[in-house]
């Protein structure tokens, strides 16, 4: 059979309904890990303790927020006045502590994607200096060594394999090979494998039921008429190699992220994924600040920045005083 090679994948040519539906069901998979990994590295470290370049980001690579937003969101596709998509961006928000024990320190929440632009991940790189505490999430023990570039890791694992086929799809860059956590000031602020096991067990949950729910509700979301839509466009702009085409089309996909992220939830509500690791690394903010740090972030996956944004404005009674976006995968 005749096929079209791209880097690290082969697709058939489709001559029937059964291969049509095959390739059509593939395509879904790999939507719904692709959310699971590009917006919560975490999956990397779980798994393994861890090409031509991409086009340069807009030159203004911070902008203030849309102040037409309508809803909290923290990933968003800039499109232009004529309304083509730009640019797939994350936001950074900022929250002050005005009263109680942290009064006068602040927190912001920047928003990490698996795979971005080279710009994108040297325009982190120069905010993350700027901080007193730089937490970031690595589930891992924190005594683990701090992550290093795949060069220096060695070795490939099942989900490096699927992460490295798809920056290459995008021809984007991979978050721990442009990321520097060797500065002093990163801070481990995550569970440990073992302690995500043992939540798990705790109240009743399985990485099978976690599997379960997420392709649940990535499923859910791709059999309506746009997701199936989403589908088609993919399947086309991976035949003729249209790397921005797909760029387009997968971000379209997670600007739907959050619904998502929700869905997988366990039935009291948490997860040990999203919500319990959140829990960790307040734990660890507030050690800092009590340390006497004054100017914090936290570097987590986007998915998981909706539940802290509430957190913080309803349990810490902070104020979001500054949001801004940085543009992660240029679309055009």
């Amino acid at each position: 059979m005749a096929t079209l090679r791209h880097p690290k994948v082969f697709f058939p040519l489709m001559r029937n309904s059964c291969e049509q539906m095959r390739i059509v069901s593939f395509l879904k998979l790999v939507g719904v890990i692709a959310i699971a990994w590009i917006f919560d590295p975490s999956t990397t470290s779980l798994a393994q303790e861890k090409t031509p370049k991409a086009k340069p980001a807009p030159t203004s690579n911070a902008v203030q927020a849309d102040k037409n937003e309508d809803r909290t969101t923290f990933l968003r596709i800039k499109k232009s006045a004529g309304g083509e998509p730009e640019s797939l961006q994350v936001a950074i928000a900022r929250y002050s502590f005005d009263e109680g024990e942290f009064k006068g320190a602040y927190v912001d929440l920047i928003g990490a994607v698996h795979v971005g632009s080279k710009e994108y991940y040297r325009e982190l790189n120069k905010r993350f200096k700027t901080y007193d505490a730089m937490l970031y999430e690595l589930v891992a023990d924190p005594s683990a060594n701090k992550p290093n570039k795949r060069a220096e890791r060695g070795g490939i694992n099942p989900v490096g394999a699927l992460q490295t086929g798809m920056k290459d799809f995008l021809d984007l860059k991979f978050q721990l090979d442009e990321v520097d956590y060797s500065p002093a000031n990163f801070v481990h602020a995550d569970i440990s494998g073992e302690d995500f096991v043992e939540d798990m067990k705790q109240r009743g949950d399985s990485f099978l039921g976690l599997f379960a729910r997420m392709m649940g509700a990535g499923l859910a979301a791709q059999n309506s008429k746009k997701g199936e839509a989403q589908q088609s466009e993919m399947l086309l702009a991976i035949l003729a190699k249209d790397t921005m085409k797909l760029r387009r089309v997968m971000a379209d996909q997670f600007e739907s992220m959050d619904s998502q992220m929700a869905g997988m939830a366990h039935k009291d509500g948490k997860s040990t994924l999203l919500t319990e690791r959140n829990t960790k690394a307040f734990q660890v903010m507030e050690k800092e600040m009590r340390s006497g740090k004054k100017k914090l972030a936290i570097f987590y996956g986007a998915g998981h920045l909706l539940d802290m944004h509430e957190r913080l404005l309803r349990d810490y009674k902070t104020t979001q005083t500054k949001l801004e976006w940085l543009d992660a995968w240029p679309l055009k």
